[in-house]
């Protein structure tokens, strides 16, 4: 017998705005535990990949078996989000939710949300209204309660449980931690607060530990709190992994523990692409606690979150030769706009010049002149094709909280923590672009002539200090020695300069009764690859090889530096600066090994000495 529909509307006045609560609102994985309901379990005996992104899902509720076939959700960023769910086994037959956030007048959000539910048989019938109606109604209000103030704390920490009723082991433990820490060098500050966070935040924010994004929480330095991370993992605090993410959802589709478990090739079961993993984008590295302090066990209460891909502002399900008209809220930049099961993709750039109303239609591929939108349109989606199309506008410019492998194995501090950490032998992963810095000493075979070999060597060993300390600290790495020379990697071509021209300083006026040591430095900035060599990760490619010819046309008194180095804007400044005294003397050369190939370089060095070094070459 057919059963009557039960429809359910809770509305809640709240105070932080729809872009706070957004984050944890549509966090649908989260909001599902808090709701009480059961963790997913994947369907037995269907693992065909369904179109669209739907999922068959199933768990296990009071002892009976409920499966269901979930439509993608759909959502506009941070005004509404939706799911259908059709049940296969359950005594449920549909189920419909729909959250919409809104600003209102006075300040803050007015949250409608809503649940339609179908009963297929009698005990449906009867557990509809006790477990929706009535139970349930109370554990949204608390979770969205909780939401509202952790959206609005200076340092939102999600809080699921203490382990403060911990045996004194534990405790005990996390204070010994805490005090290496300290003795290690980490902030203070930040020191109190990790272990403020391991207490205290719920397993789903503990299981991926982002570094940067904590940082931006606290109030703290970047640097700072990715230090702490990284001598947490040394002590035993934090365990360290990598995770390789999606081009596409961006999502983590492996985690690995080490740099030499990872693979250069990867798929994606939800965009159904393979790709190849880059250090620059793809690889990023985060921590979770050591199973010794505490246990962060998560698991999946929802697969089709719309925040696990915040890039993506919004997501619409559109039968075929359908239209929908969207009101957008969407902030200034680059955007992408794309299907799940069709070719192509058509560009958006959302500015205050872009039109207000605009269509974007689908065919057998998306395609399409450049969509110019206000942040504030009417965007008809129409989709002309004979199947049915999941539409997705996404952000195209990736978020900055990422600590990637590219950048934090260009890092000093990792390499003398983690000296041991390098790819499988024959992986080569691209990094993206370093500035890649080679010196050497000028005369250092007479200086071993005229001081002997044992005080000739503790004085090379010396400048090698001197460089690492100068390195390190323009957040850089000596990547390695070779004879009396070095080779290191910046992210940052300014910081690089900096750090060359103070060790050449330092080198240059040693204390007294000590001759001063002149040093040749080269730089060229540029795409470099991966490598392990030696058992050590290394850089290899055409701009390691071009920084180390440039270094061979230093005199010493001046840094050789491409064009590369040249145009950029900081290093500009840098050098433009009358506080610096510096300057930059342009000159040509043919270097061999790049097809004779003529080089528009510079020499950069203090006014009075990079004079002279032009004119004795000239």
């Amino acid at each position: 017998m057919p059963y009557r529909d039960f429809h359910y509307r809770w509305e809640y006045e709240l105070q932080s705005s729809p872009e706070q609560l957004w984050s944890f609102v549509a966090d649908t994985n989260r909001f599902n535990r808090d709701a009480g309901v059961p963790p997913l379990q994947p369907a037995e005996g269907k693992t065909q990949t369904l179109r669209n992104a739907r999922r068959r899902l199933r768990l296990s509720f009071l002892g009976v078996p409920v499966e269901w076939e979930e439509q993608p959700f759909e959502w506009i960023k941070p005004s509404r989000f939706g799911v259908i769910r059709k049940y296969s086994k359950g005594p449920i037959a549909e189920l419909k939710v729909l959250a919409e956030l809104s600003r209102r007048d006075e300040g803050g959000t007015q949250l409608i949300y809503q649940i339609w539910a179908r009963p297929k048989s009698l005990l449906g019938f009867l557990l509809i209204p006790l477990q929706v109606g009535y139970a349930s109604q109370r554990k949204f209000a608390s979770a969205f309660e909780s939401y509202d103030k952790t959206a609005r704390a200076e340092i939102p920490v999600p809080s699921e449980r203490s382990i403060s009723g911990a045996s004194p082991t534990v405790r005990g433990r996390l204070e010994a931690l805490k005090e290496k820490l300290l003795v290690d060098g980490a902030l203070p500050a930040v020191v109190e607060k990790m272990i403020d966070f391991i207490e205290r935040a719920d397993d789903f924010s503990l299981a991926r530990i982002r570094p940067y994004a904590l940082a931006d929480q606290w109030g703290e330095p970047r640097r700072a709190v990715l230090t702490a991370c990284l001598l947490g993992t040394r002590q035993g605090l934090l365990d360290m992994q990598w995770d390789l993410l999606c081009p596409l959802c961006r999502g983590p589709q492996e985690s690995n523990t080490s740099l030499g478990d990872i693979s250069s090739q990867v798929h994606c079961d939800t965009c159904r692409i393979d790709f190849t993993v880059n250090f620059d984008r793809f690889v990023e590295m985060t921590f979770k606690p050591n199973a010794s302090v505490r246990r962060a066990e998560v698991k999946d209460y929802c697969m089709g979150s719309p925040q696990r891909t915040p890039h993506v502002v919004v997501q619409q399900l559109l039968a075929p030769h359908t239209t929908r008209n969207l009101v957008l809220p969407l902030e200034e930049g680059s955007y992408r706009l794309r299907t799940l099961e069709l070719p192509g993709e058509q560009l958006v750039t959302v500015s205050a010049e872009g039109a207000e109303t605009a269509t974007a239609r689908i065919s057998d591929h998306v395609s399409g002149q450049e969509l110019k939108l206000a942040p504030r349109t009417t965007l008809q989606l129409e989709n002309a094709s004979d199947a049915e199309q999941l539409f997705i506008l996404e952000r195209l410019q990736w978020g900055d909280q990422a600590a990637t492998a590219a950048e934090v194995t260009a890092l000093q501090v990792f390499r003398d923590l983690f000296s041991s950490e390098a790819l499988r032998p024959g992986e080569q992963i691209s990094v993206g672009t370093l500035t890649v810095l080679f010196t050497d000493l000028r005369h250092s075979t007479q200086l071993y002539r005229e001081i002997g070999d044992a005080t000739a060597f503790g004085r090379v060993l010396n400048h090698f200090d001197v460089l690492k300390k100068a390195i390190a600290e323009a957040d850089g790495a000596l990547v390695k020695t070779i004879g009396d020379a070095v080779m290191g990697v910046f992210r940052d071509s300014a910081s690089a300069l900096k750090a060359v021209l103070m060790a050449q300083q330092v080198l240059a006026a040693p204390p007294e009764g000590t001759a001063p040591l002149t040093l040749k430095a080269g730089m060229h900035s540029g795409p470099c690859i991966a490598v392990t060599l030696n058992e050590r990760l290394d850089y290899f490619g055409s701009t390691v090889n071009m920084a180390s010819r440039l270094e061979g046309l230093s005199t010493g008194d001046d840094v050789i530096i491409s064009r590369s180095i040249y145009d950029d804007p900081e290093v500009r400044e840098l050098i433009n600066s009358p506080e610096t005294n510096l300057q930059a003397v342009p000159f040509e050369i043919v270097l061999k090994g790049f097809d004779e190939e003529r080089f528009e370089l510079w020499r950069v060095g203090r006014k009075k000495a990079t004079a002279a070094a032009s004119s004795a070459v000239d």
